[in-house]
């Protein structure tokens, strides 16, 4: 069985996405990238939301951000140099701000405008085969809540997708579009993309509406759905004014210990495929 930790043909890729938003994909963006790297995982998390949300919680201020995704996609920057180190050793981040907000109109007629990230993500591979200083683990992408042409750079360079869903009322409603999207990708853009899991967010479980909707997840989704839910917390809620992890924030609260049980469970689930 090969462990992730010795893969050699790049990072595992996985996109943090639901056109939905307010589900949690930047808090389980942060906080799986920093739970991976506490169990000794080497993590690239690119930020690929215009707002930078993941950027401020890791800690890097708007002010430090001298290099940003933009530039990777719009100048072709490598990953690496467009990196930053995180206060979490073997956490990385390719940071963004307000520039994103212009690449579509930017790359609106580039032929190559979907492939900018998954070639980006190729150099990376490389430079992690030549110098084991440069490899990562996994990359994790913070896609916007849109279908966006950031997201779309992210679903072809992704080898899967984690979909966070909130234990909400209207949780279900973009889950039949987002299908969709994916079916769309894999003909046209991303042959192998697949959803490599669903992850339930801010569950209640003293409320019969996040049992029901964790049911109805689980019906759609079957074994895709993880078993691991991240309950609805406040330390979750608070950890990012703080430019911090909620492992950093406060390492023993619930929401921390559901972040590093899913890092293992992504990592078991990683290793299973691999062997099979």
């Amino acid at each position: 069985m090969t462990s992730p930790s010795t893969r050699t043909m790049g990072p595992r890729v996985l996109a943090v996405a639901n056109q939905k938003g307010g589900v949690g994909k930047t808090t389980t963006t942060i906080n799986l990238g920093t739970a991976l790297a506490a169990v000794g995982e080497r993590v690239l998390i690119v930020d690929l939301d215009a707002q930078g949300n993941a950027s401020t919680g890791l800690g890097i201020r708007p002010d430090n951000r001298p290099k940003t995704s933009y530039d990777v996609l719009a100048n072709g920057m490598s990953l690496l140099d467009a990196s930053v180190p995180t206060a979490i050793p073997g956490l990385h981040l390719v940071p963004a701000n307000n520039d994103l907000v212009g690449i579509d109109a930017l790359l609106g007629h580039d032929a190559n405008r979907f492939y900018r990230l998954r070639d980006a993500v190729r150099v990376l591979a490389a430079q992690g085969r030549a110098n084991a200083d440069h490899a990562f683990n996994y990359m994790l992408i913070d896609c916007p809540p849109s279908l966006s042409l950031m997201t779309l750079n992210a679903m072809t360079a992704a080898d899967a997708l984690l979909v966070p869903v909130q234990c909400e009322f209207f949780a279900l409603e973009g889950i039949s579009q987002l299908k969709e999207t994916v079916d769309q990708i894999k003909t046209t853009l991303n042959p192998a993309l697949e959803i490599q899991g669903v992850v339930l967010t801010m569950h209640d479980a003293r409320t019969s509406l996040s049992r029901e909707v964790a049911d109805n997840v689980r019906a759609f989704f079957g074994p895709k759905v993880y078993e691991t839910m991240i309950p609805r917390n406040t330390r979750v809620a608070e950890a990012p004014s703080h430019g911090k992890p909620l492992l950093l924030y406060d390492y023993d609260c619930t929401g921390s210990q559901a972040y590093i049980r899913l890092a293992t469970e992504i990592i078991q689930r990683e290793r299973q495929s691999q062997a099979a």
